[in-house]
């Protein structure tokens, strides 16, 4: 199998190089079936201190479902979830931080926010490198089931995490939510709010939430 990619050229970026210098990064990691558009229109709600990058995931869906994906979701209603394979989300994450690697630059700090599947990448990515983040936003997303290396390393490191979900989300799987609400208290400095009669998607209220929580962790830089 052919290693995992992330298309530097078709990012999306809130600033050109010369105006990144010294300004913490934010980096976007759309859901299933979108591409590195769908939550580039956030950027203008967020806090402007931040430089914003959006990132299109590697893979393309089954047709007929349109643009790109970080890993393929055919188990996703399995609620057996020793038998899901966190392996392809392990492999998304690893591509991703390859892709972060060349475009972080000097930016002195680094956070994630993600979507659905996006989201379940960024938690992957601060398990794999507990160090290296201060933050996640996990909009609608799940942490991947099984054990990793560094888990014990990221729970010592007390990561913030916003987690908001809507309370009429029928896309993730009881299971996952409930995996979601044991693991995340437990490995990382957890906050976040359910949202009544949001269905899987992003509401004002959530991006007002986001953003309090965005400029709390402005200031703690």
């Amino acid at each position: 199998m052919d290693e995992l990619r992330i298309d530097s050229d078709v990012a999306l970026w809130s600033a050109p190089a010369s105006d990144r210098t010294d300004r913490p990064l934010l980096v976007l990691l759309h859901g299933y079936g979108a591409d590195e558009n769908d939550l580039f229109g956030l950027a203008g709600y967020l806090p402007d201190a931040f430089t914003v990058a959006s990132v299109r995931a590697p893979h393309t869906p089954p047709w007929p479902m349109p643009g790109y994906s970080w890993y393929p979701i055919e188990d996703v209603q399995n609620e057996d979830l020793a038998g899901r394979d966190p392996g392809r989300v392990t492999a998304a994450a690893s591509a991703f931080l390859a892709w972060l690697d060349a475009a972080a630059g000097a930016a002195p700090a680094v956070g994630l926010l993600g979507f659905s599947q996006g989201a379940s990448v960024a938690i992957q990515a601060m398990r794999l490198q507990p160090e290296r983040f201060r933050f996640v936003v996990n909009l609608s997303g799940y942490a991947a089931p099984g054990p990793l290396p560094r888990d014990a390393e990221l729970a010592a490191a007390k990561v913030p995490v916003f987690w908001g979900r809507g309370a009429r989300d029928e896309v993730i799987p009881p299971a996952l939510v409930e995996h979601t609400a044991q693991w995340l208290p437990a490995h990382s400095d957890l906050s976040g709010r359910v949202y009544p009669g949001l269905t899987h998607s992003v509401s004002d209220d959530e991006i007002a939430d986001v953003r309090v929580f965005l400029q709390k962790r402005l200031a703690a830089l």
